[in-house]
């Protein structure tokens, strides 16, 4: 018979209750710890977290009043509010099993009890515990899922040849539990691409976890992916899984992997390595049975080389690589992108009756696009909020000129003319961040701390 997996703590001032109480329930559930002295009450409760808690009502010789017991289960509570405590007496006063529940106690039982009676309600205390547990992760869950509610995300829109493997690669892997690497210029689609490999997989009816590690701090990041039990620090208010869990059975995407510091990366390859966690403050095991999709802008063999990217990390995420091509090499998107997002915002704006007159249309097709799709859903956003006739003239468009730009900038602002030196740079050099740092004499970690900054 296979013990439950739960934790229970016997403090009792006889040895004779311990001894048999250990004996029968150690038969039953995994851990069982007993303890006959009371003042090494917060020693225990600091080393684990209790399903079930037993809790004899007097300890000093003499005493049958159960204040001492009363005075220990408002201790319990005090660290733990959600502990569940059963009292344990030999004397059944109903006085004190009534204060006792009154201050948080979940049940009491009368000494001397039979082993059946003892095993029962601790095992009922037990499936009390285990439900309540589940309710506030489901609502703790729930809360992470809120704020990571996807947005309306069309299929994937195209008729460019230079896609065609991709759609291929994506066939072929979203069937197995592989890990990917999809790397590509901002803006590219890479969110869209690990969606639709999770989509495409037998977990596309779990959840789909997006976790932008660009966007958390290095404090925060154990936290966020392994998740934290309450008290483990400050701001621990609550127990909160972490996306790892949150991804359990289904996918997680790894959105800018490229970001993580070194600390960072070893973190999360021993994560991947053992395929198990521990939230933050507990030392519970959590295995993990995720399938990762992984992300990035950044040259990654470059930052290898440079030691900047744990070369054993990359071999972990790209068992298979997908790089998506940027908007100016698959220019037979353009048309077919630009048409289904002016019928997406017409529709948001009230604006129905709007559409492209061909000038417009080779305006938007002479253009290379270096923010990809995501600037051209912007541009047409735009120009249908602004525009004052159904028909989207080329002066809706404010788009950058096409050009490097070797004119004085209208404003000598040091951040205006480096922000401008940036981008004429990552122009001229086609979009390659490593070429574009050598020309303006900057490191490459430096360009993309330049870059976040101002928002390129």
């Amino acid at each position: 018979m296979s013990k439950i997996d739960a934790k229970i703590l016997v403090l009792d001032d006889d040895q004779g209750v311990l001894y048999t109480a250990n004996m029968i329930l150690k038969q039953h559930f995994q851990t069982v710890i007993t303890e006959k002295d009371p003042a090494k009450l917060d020693f225990l409760l600091n080393q684990h977290e209790y399903d079930v808690i037993v809790l004899d009502m007097n300890f000093s010789y003499g005493l049958t009043g159960g204040k001492e017991g009363i005075k220990l289960l408002k201790r319990v509570l005090e660290k733990d509010p959600k502990a569940h405590v059963l009292m344990n007496t030999a004397y059944g006063d109903i006085d004190i099993a009534v204060e006792a529940m009154k201050e948080g106690a979940v049940d009491f039982l009368v000494k001397p009890w039979q082993k059946e009676k003892l095993l029962a309600t601790v095992q009922a205390i037990y499936e009390l515990s285990k439900s309540r547990k589940e309710v506030e992760e489901l609502k703790s869950s729930q809360k992470i899922l809120m704020k990571d509610q996807q947005k309306e995300f069309s299929d994937i829109i195209s008729v460019s040849p230079a896609m065609k493997p991709i759609f291929h690669t994506i066939e072929k892997v979203a069937q197995t539990d592989a890990n990917v690497l999809i790397l590509g210029e901002n803006g590219t689609g890479k969110e869209l691409i690990a969606r639709e490999i999770h989509n495409q997989s037998k977990r596309a009816n779990e959840n789909f976890i997006k976790v932008d590690l660009g966007a958390i701090s290095s404090s925060l990041f154990e936290s966020e992916l392994f998740g934290h039990v309450k008290g483990a620090f400050t701001d621990a208010r609550e127990d909160r899984p972490g996306r790892f869990e949150l991804a359990t059975n289904g996918t997680l995407f790894l959105d800018e992997i490229g970001n993580l510091s070194l600390p960072l990366q070893a973190k999360l390859l021993t994560a991947l390595q053992f395929k198990q966690i521990s939230r933050v403050g507990s030392n519970k095991v959590i295995p993990l049975n995720i399938r990762l999709v992984c992300a990035t802008n950044m040259p990654l063999y470059e930052m290898v080389k440079h030691n900047e990217f744990r070369q054993d990390l990359l071999y972990r995420i790209n068992t298979v690589e997908i790089k998506l091509p940027p908007l100016r090499e698959r220019k037979e998107d353009i048309a077919p992108l630009a048409k289904h997002f002016l019928t997406v915002y017409a529709k948001k704006y009230q604006k129905e009756k709007m559409r492209l007159n061909e000038t417009t249309l080779n305006k938007l097709l002479g253009y290379s696009w270096p923010g990809n799709v995501r600037e051209l859903q912007h541009a047409i956003e735009r120009a249908v909020i602004m525009a004052n006739s159904p028909l989207l003239a080329p002066e809706d468009f404010l788009l950058k000129d096409d050009s490097v730009d070797t004119n004085q900038p209208e404003s000598l602002n040091i951040e205006v003319m480096e922000k401008m030196a940036i981008q004429n740079a990552v122009r001229k050099a086609g979009g390659n961040l490593t070429q574009a740092a050598k020309e303006l004499g900057f490191g490459r970690s430096t360009l993309y701390r330049k870059m976040t900054k101002y928002g390129l």
